[in-house]
C-alpha cells in the first residue's frame, strides 16, 4: 500500500513539475524538425534537375552554377540526426549551409532572367514554380518548428519547471536566429511578367 501511494505521489509530483509537458514538447519538436528536414531534402532533390536544365544554355554563367552545386553538396553532407536539435553548434552549422544554398539558388534564378531561351523553356519554368512552392513549404515547416521550440524553451527556463529540466536533462534547444531566418527564408524571386533582358553579344 505504501509503495502504491509512493508511486501515485511521484506521478503527481512529476505532473506538477512539468515533466509530462517536457515529454510532449520534446516529441513535438522532433516531429516538427523532421518536417523541416523533409522539405529541405525536397529542395535538394530539385537542384540536380535545375542544374541539368540550366546547363542546356551553353552561355550560362558557370560560376553561378558551380556555387549552386557546391552549396547543395555542403548542405546535404551534414548528417541531420534528431540529436542535432540539441547541439547548438551543429544546428548553427546546418542552418548556415541551408542559407548558403538558398542564396546560391536565388542568385541562379536572378541570373537566369538574362537568358530568353531559358525563360522560354517550359521545363525550367515548371522547376521554378516547384522551387517556389518548396520554399514556401520550408517556411511553413520552419515556423512550426520555431513555435514548438519556443514553447519548450519557455518551459525549460521558467521556475519551477527549470528545476525539472536540470534534473532530467532537458536543456533549451537551439532555434533559428533572426539573422539566419532572414537569409534562409528568402525564396527565389519568380516573376514571369517581366521580359527577360537580352543576352549581350560576346566581344570580338
Amino acid at each position: 500500500m505504501k509503495r502504491l501511494l509512493a508511486i501515485v505521489f511521484t506521478a503527481l509530483l512529476l505532473t506538477g513539475c512539468g515533466y509530462n509537458d517536457f515529454q510532449r514538447l520534446d516529441e513535438q519538436s522532433k516531429a516538427a524538425w523532421s518536417e523541416v528536414l523533409n522539405q529541405y531534402q525536397r529542395r535538394a532533390d530539385l537542384v540536380p534537375n535545375i542544374v541539368a536544365t540550366v546547363k542546356g544554355e551553353a552561355s550560362f554563367e558557370q560560376d553561378t552554377l558551380t556555387k549552386v552545386i557546391e552549396a547543395r553538396a555542403k548542405a546535404t553532407s551534414i548528417q541531420a540526426t534528431p540529436e542535432l536539435i540539441n547541439d547548438p553548434a551543429a544546428f548553427n552549422k546546418f542552418q548556415q549551409a541551408q542559407g548558403e544554398l538558398s542564396s546560391a539558388l536565388s542568385r541562379l534564378m536572378v541570373v537566369s532572367e538574362r537568358y530568353p531561351q531559358l525563360q522560354a523553356n517550359q521545363g525550367f519554368r515548371d522547376l521554378r514554380v516547384t522551387l517556389e512552392g518548396t520554399e514556401n513549404r520550408i517556411t511553413v515547416a520552419r515556423n512550426q518548428y520555431i513555435q514548438t521550440v519556443q514553447a519548450y524553451n519557455v518551459l525549460a527556463r521558467s521556475f519551477p519547471t527549470n528545476l525539472t529540466a536540470k534534473v532530467f536533462g532537458y536543456p533549451p534547444k537551439p532555434n533559428f536566429t533572426v539573422q539566419n531566418e532572414a537569409q534562409i527564408s528568402a525564396p527565389p524571386s519568380v516573376d514571369f511578367s517581366k521580359p527577360a533582358a537580352p543576352v549581350p553579344a560576346p566581344a570580338r
